[in-house]
């Protein structure tokens, strides 16, 4: 099979890699030079829409409708779009050569480039990994890719009106709790931690969720996990077993139980830190001419003087567009600034939409009217280290409020007590 060069390859078609492309032409990529080599058969969308409106009863988004790059207020790229360049859909990498800068995809096509950006993301943790039993049954369903989404829509409309458990308590499961809810099945979710959301959530934001969630009519079950399902005759799950004995009917089960990035093709041939490839602030790896963005680059936090690796849409979007300004500016001679990240996570969920910026180490503080049963609920927390403000979230937040938790975040102001920081609340923000 003939070989295919490119100056510029992109391996991986999610969020990262249609940024990506935008930011080349925007600097003036040529006709040809570029290819993109996606698995995926649609071209690359705002991933986030799959766990929200995609599962939408009414309003319900779809394709072309969240073609990046729409979820950040951009230009809808649709699959036309990359005409000028080469967008290989349906074709897995599944070799990579980084020494002689050769890609082979598993039905035998060679591809060869100049500069490789490594956009592959991550993939769902699946409960089978671990040899959980039953758990190959129909009707489980895990969420990364269109094609899941999709099953799951069949599914909710299969078994309406239907008893569905969700196994995991962080965004996936809160997001899908809620749009299964939405669709009026029974909701249960199960998760081993105190509180849902521990990685971010304090117990003082977690009680608000789980009560509002209680109150919609979703039931939660903390402190325990899932060690196995029963099928029927059809191979269909009917029954979730719990690790303390208990038994949950289920039509439908959905996990979010964490994902991991995609990284095994380039296993030795690059640095890997915490999980990831290490990159500096340029995203530039320790191998010659490649770059990696996204869920799969382990990167210099300037603001806080560490490696981390970031598993959200924000730092895809920005941190592909930092590379491909990396390479252009190193092709011309030129320098750039450092990617200066400031971590951001937000969510929406029934009429619930929340924001954070920063970092949630050290004391945290919880402001305003956290009651679910408020008709308008609005609240926030702050995060305090060695006296200054270090990480801050807002409930129901207007956009220049969430802007102003943002540049908290990113400046970092001293602060006096907690108890006034409490009292001041939203205030403190606002007047920075």
């Amino acid at each position: 099979m003939a070989e295919k060069c490119f100056k510029y390859v992109i391996v991986g078609g999610g969020v990262s890699a249609g940024y990506a492309a935008r930011e080349f032409v925007k600097h003036g990529v040529k006709p040809g030079e570029l290819a993109i080599i996606s698995k995926e058969a649609v071209a690359p969308y705002e991933r986030p829409a799959l766990s929200k409106a995609y599962l939408f009863p009414e309003g319900t988004a779809r394709l072309p409708g969240f073609h990046v790059c729409v979820g950040s207020g951009g230009e809808r790229l649709l699959p036309e779009w990359y005409k000028e360049n080469e967008l290989i859909l349906r074709k897995e990498v599944v070799k990579a050569d980084l020494a002689s800068k050769t890609l082979a995809t598993s039905a035998g096509e060679i591809f060869k480039y100049h500069t490789l950006i490594i956009a592959t993301g991550s993939t769902v943790i699946k409960l089978s990994d671990f040899g959980v039993q039953g758990a190959d049954a129909k009707n489980i369903f895990y969420l990364r890719e269109i094609d899941d989404a999709d099953k799951l829509v069949e599914a909710i409309k299969s078994k309406k009106n239907g008893k569905a458990v969700v196994v995991g308590g962080g965004y996936i499961g809160l997001e899908l709790s809620a749009a299964l809810r939405i669709n009026n099945l029974k909701v249960t979710m199960v998760y081993p931690e105190p509180w849902c959301m521990p990685r971010l959530f304090t117990s003082g934001i977690a009680a608000f969720y789980e009560d509002y969630y209680r109150n919609k009519g979703v039931d939660i079950i903390k402190g325990t996990v899932a060690v196995g399902f029963n099928s029927d005759a059809n191979g269909e799950v009917k029954e979730v077993k719990l690790k303390d004995g208990r038994l949950l009917e289920a039509d439908i089960v959905v996990v979010g139980v964490g994902a991991r990035p995609l990284t095994t093709l380039f296993k030795g041939q690059v640095e890997e830190e915490k999980g990831g490839i290490k990159t500096d602030g340029f995203f530039k790896t320790s191998a010659p001419d490649v770059y990696a963005v996204g869920d799969v680059a382990t990167f210099p936090m300037k603001i806080y003087n560490e490696i981390r690796r970031v598993e959200h849409v924000d730092h895809s979007r920005k941190s592909a567009e930092q590379a491909v300004k990396a390479i252009k500016a190193s092709e011309e001679g030129k320098s750039i600034e450092e990617y200066d990240y400031l971590p951001f996570f937000y969510s929406r969920a029934f009429d619930l939409s929340w924001q954070f910026y920063g970092d949630n180490v050290g004391d945290s503080v919880l402001f305003g009217d956290s009651n679910p049963t408020s008709p308008k609920p609005k609240f926030g927390s702050y995060w305090v280290k060695d006296g200054k403000v270090v990480g801050a979230f807002l409930e129901a937040g207007s956009p220049d409020e969430n802007k102003a938790i943002a540049k908290v975040a990113r400046l970092q102001p001293a602060v006096g007590s907690l108890d006034e920081l409490t009292k001041e609340g939203l205030t403190f923000a606002c007047k920075i």
